[in-house]
């Protein structure tokens, strides 16, 4: 009644699954004849039903394939020894025999559906009325079993499909080895429960794992079915959500799969070969499969295999394959081996386990021999004897899930006594209340159960029927003696204990291998991500003045900065000057040198001689205005050359063009003076204005005034600094990058400032040109003219090279050594060619140096111009008469000087 109840509450397409097969199942048989030969049943007051997968999947027409001796024969055994165990104990469900009606799934999810049909057999009302005998007697039926509860199945795509037909009649159910998150589900599968962990707590083991290996780019292959799908799709959610973990590939293999869909996967997975490591939830039939195909390919030890616990730690998918699987890391619920079950499983022969119907099938398969001739065996003619013993005659490995096979039937048996404690008080055995119960109050108790399983560890369920994530990790070696086998490496209980040091890798490698989209940028690169792939990207350098800012980013230095040499920071761009043991500064230091030196030479002799004729015929007082300015243009060079600071660059602002405006002021004077007399003597005898002495210090003083004025302004306007420019020399390369430290002087400003005294430098060669007509014996005049017409020729060579240079990155010492060196040439110049001859005279023909007679203002010019229209050849004038000199020293007594006239000397120079 509780069933037909449960049935009407169901949604109608449920309602009409349950009607699809229930008629399918009644067209077949209403007997359970067909299902005999495929099932073990013991009797026993309760009865749980097993589901195991004793075959694998048969060919394509056949449902069963070959038997399947760890996951199936020690399962079902497992079982069978716990129901032994437990109907012994007088402890637990005294009085209450276990019985059992154990199937085989063969493998595949849709005969085990059908297989699962008997289960609920005694729960579904036949209408027998129009069934007679041909005696027309009515039919006996032999009431079936009742099942209260099912222990399986193992794959989880098995136990998805029978769990929607027991949810239907409120079985229970408990697997031993379902792992597939979607069963955590209590909605679709709330009477599924399991003594294993959800694949989503394997997934995130295996995440832990893959990021413990420093991996971030992986694979990931699935058997086509709940258990491979739903496990790799756990792993990629659960990837995602902690991130730093790329998928390059998902591949799934086809149920009906053939060798070459191996093969094809192998190809795909070693096309993106940086992803090494290969995530597999696979049954053992298809991890065979891909490790046969990586063995074919020749690509053993190139992937790192990470198996789910449907590989754990079997010998079974990796029989002759041991060389592809070494290094392969895989997951196993923590399990302990069952001595018990050992002794027990090592004790069965063919005569003490005639209850295990496949007993025999398994004994053929184990021992390699015949039962009989018409056994299916065909690979071998030897005949059993009976005689052969499991763990002697063969190699024996307890199966991995068997701890759990039995911890699964305690559950049942733990929830049973202790409804039977609670609804039978006062009865030892079944009371009707119990019988009546059903299997929504069973699961109640199975969910409330606590007890410490066979392995000493606590088996417990939580609201979804999930046992806790224990889990053991190992790793596929091959040791010193060259033996393989799997060897525990690690544990995971909500985190991750993995010890490294204990791993070993294909190929002897000694460090971990790497499975990375991409290798870490080297320093100073940053990585530009691929587009949907945060684990690959391509490394770009941070070029220029760029630094590494993070991973992803290159941001510029600051203006004074450039990158450091792995370009992971900034610092500061060397400060450079033009140093005194430069090549460009010896060579103006020297000429500055040699021209000081010779200046305060010519300066000391004119004042030693200061009285002497040649000294006063040539302007004393303009001389040594002169000769100041001849000075300051060789210091000029030192203040060039010195560390830039507020003085020095003060002082440059001053000096740069005052020693050229004195000097050019002083000859701009002197060639004037010289013009004006000898114009106003073509049409007067009366002396021209300010030609004196004072008067022309006057002039002097007044032009050099407008140089210093024009300072003083920009003094004003644009104080001095110091200041470092560093786009002066910024290369291409910032390795050559240097900041310049000088006074804040534009190139503009220097040709400013240099532009008046090249203007007085102009003014005064034009005068020079115009007084090249006087008689040399009369005038300063010539020599005043070679200078100028030389010094325009070095000014007009400097301005070229100076702004040529503008954009060079050797500037600053290109510009400032062309500077000071026409400077000194300038100043060279005008010494050499006005006072150089003087200074021969007074050194070393002193008997030249002698006051000549006196000649009237009158007397001059007519003598000038008379001499203007003569030819004379220097070897034709007499001795003591190469030269003359306008006279600076007028007798009182003399009647031109009475007149007001001037009166010269005509000294010999």
């Amino acid at each position: 009644m509780m069933a037909i109840n449960g049935f009407l509450q169901l949604k109608p397409y449920f309602r009409l699954q349950v009607i699809c097969m229930v008629k399918t199942f009644m067209d077949l048989t209403f007997s359970q004849e067909i299902y005999a030969p495929h099932s073990i049943r013991i009797e026993g007051e309760l009865t749980l039903g097993g589901l195991f997968p004793v075959h694998a999947r048969g060919l394509p027409g056949e449902p069963c394939g070959d038997i399947k001796k760890e996951n199936g024969i020690h399962r079902l055994e497992a079982m069978l020894y716990a129901l032994d165990q437990i109907n012994s104990d007088d402890e637990l469900l005294p009085n209450i025999t276990l019985g059992a009606r154990i199937l085989d799934t063969c493998s595949r999810d849709t005969y085990a559906l059908e297989q699962s049909l008997t289960f609920v057999q005694a729960l579904i009302q036949k209408d027998t009325s129009d069934v007679r005998c041909t005696s027309g007697e009515p039919p006996v039926f032999v009431k079936p079993e009742k099942v209260v509860g099912v222990i399986g199945a193992s794959a989880s795509s098995v136990s998805i499909m029978v769990a929607n037909i027991l949810r239907l009649f409120q079985i229970p159910q408990i697997s031993y080895a379902s792992t597939a998150p979607e069963l955590s589900d209590d909605r679709r599968y709330d009477f599924f429960s399991r003594v294993v962990p959800p694949d989503s707590f394997q997934a995130q083991a295996m995440v832990d794992i893959v990021k413990a290996m420093g991996w971030n780019y992986v694979s990931t292959v699935a058997s086509e079915g709940s258990y491979g799908e739903k496990g790799v799709e756990a792993f990629m959610q659960i990837s995602r959500d902690a991130g730093g973990i790329c998928i390059a590939q998902s591949l799934k293999i086809p149920h009906d799969r053939k060798q070459a869909d191996f093969d094809k996967i192998i190809d795909q997975l070693y096309s993106t070969s940086n992803a090494r490591a290969v995530i597999i939830f696979a049954s053992d039939e298809d991890i065979r499969g891909i490790l046969n195909a990586s063995k074919k390919a020749d690509r053993v030890g190139h992937f790192l295999w990470i198996g789910s616990d449907s590989w754990g730690a079997k010998s079974s998918p990796i029989h002759l394959l041991e060389e592809a699987a070494v290094g392969a890391i895989t997951i196993l619920p923590k399990r302990t081996t069952i001595a018990g079950f050992d002794a027990y499983f090592t004790s069965r022969t063919l005569e003490n386990n005639r209850r295990n119907v496949w007993f025999a099938e398994f004994w053929e398969e184990n021992f390699n021999c015949k039962l009989m001739s018409s056994s299916k065996k065909e690979d071998t003619s030897r005949k059993c004897t009976g005689q052969e013993r499991i763990g002697i005659d063969s190699k024996y490995e307890q199966e991995g899930k068997v701890q759990f096979v039995i911890d699964a039937v305690y559950a049942m048996a733990h929830a049973l006594h202790n409804m039977q404690k609670d609804l039978c008080p006062d009865t030892s055995g079944i009371c009707t209340d119990m019988e009546i119960a059903g299997g929504k109050k069973l699961l109640k108790y199975i969910r409330s159960i606590s007890f410490n399983g066979s392995a000493g560890t606590s088996v417990t369920f939580n609201r979804n029927g999930d046992a806790p994530g224990r889990y053991d990790l190992f790793q596929y070696q091959v040791n010193n003696n060259n033996t393989p086998g799997y060897k525990v490496i690690g544990q995971w209980m909500d985190n991750l204990q993995l010890n490294i040091e204990d791993m070993q890798w294909p190929n002897g490698e000694q460090q971990i291998p790497i499975s990375v989209c991409n290798l870490p940028c080297k320093t100073g690169e940053r990585k530009k991500m691929v587009k949907g792939m945060p684990c690959c990207w391509h490394c770009e350098l941070c070029d220029g003045y760029q630094y590494q800012y993070d991973e992803t980013t290159c941001k510029l230095c600051a203006y004074n900065m450039r990158p450091n040499l792995n370009r992971t920071g900034c610092e500061p761009i060397p400060i450079v000057k033009l140093e005194w043991h430069s090549p460009w500064a010896v060579i103006p230091v020297f000429l500055a040198m040699l021209g000081i030196i010779a200046t305060i030479f010519v300066m000391a002799t004119f004042i030693r001689y200061n009285d002497t004729p040649i000294v006063r015929a040539s302007g004393r007082e303009l001389s040594y205005v002169l000769l100041t300015g001849i000075f300051l243009c060789y210091i000029i060079t030192f203040l060039m050359i010195a560390k830039p600071d507020i003085g020095v660059c003060s002082f440059r602002r001053i000096f740069l063009g005052l020693g050229m405006c004195i000097s050019y002021a002083a000859l701009l004077t002197k060639t004037n003076r010289i013009y004006r007399i000898f114009e106003e003597g073509k049409t007067s005898v009366t002396p021209p204005k300010l030609i004196s002495p004072t008067s022309q210090l006057a002039i002097t003083s007044s032009l050099i005034s407008v140089q210093l004025l024009g300072v003083f302004i920009w003094f004003g306007v644009d104080p001095p600094n110091a200041v470092i420019d560093y786009d002066e020399q910024k290369t291409i390369n910032p390795d050559r990058a240097r900041g310049v430290l000088k006074c804040d002087i534009t190139d503009l400003q220097i040709i400013c400032s240099l532009g008046y005294s090249i203007l007085l430098m102009v003014t005064c060669t034009v005068y020079a040109i115009k007084t090249r007509g006087v008689p040399e014996n009369f005038n300063e005049a010539k020599p005043i003219g070679f200078t100028m017409y030389t010094t325009c020729i070095v000014w007009l060579a400097f301005i070229p090279i100076f702004f040529g240079t503008a954009q060079s990155a050797e500037k600053l010492y290109i510009q400032t050594a062309t500077l000071t060196i026409s400077m000194n040439l300038s100043a060279s110049v005008a010494l050499g060619m006005l006072y150089m001859p003087k200074v021969y005279v007074i050194i070393f023909h002193p008997e030249l140096n002698v006051q000549k007679r006196k000649r009237s203002f009158k007397a001059v010019v007519t003598a000038a111009t008379m001499s203007s229209r003569l030819s004379h050849k220097p070897s034709d004038r007499p001795n003591g008469e190469a030269k003359t000199e306008l006279c600076e020293n007028v007798d009182p007594s003399s009647p031109a000087a009475k007149k007001k006239y001037v009166s010269y000397n005509d000294l010999v120079i």
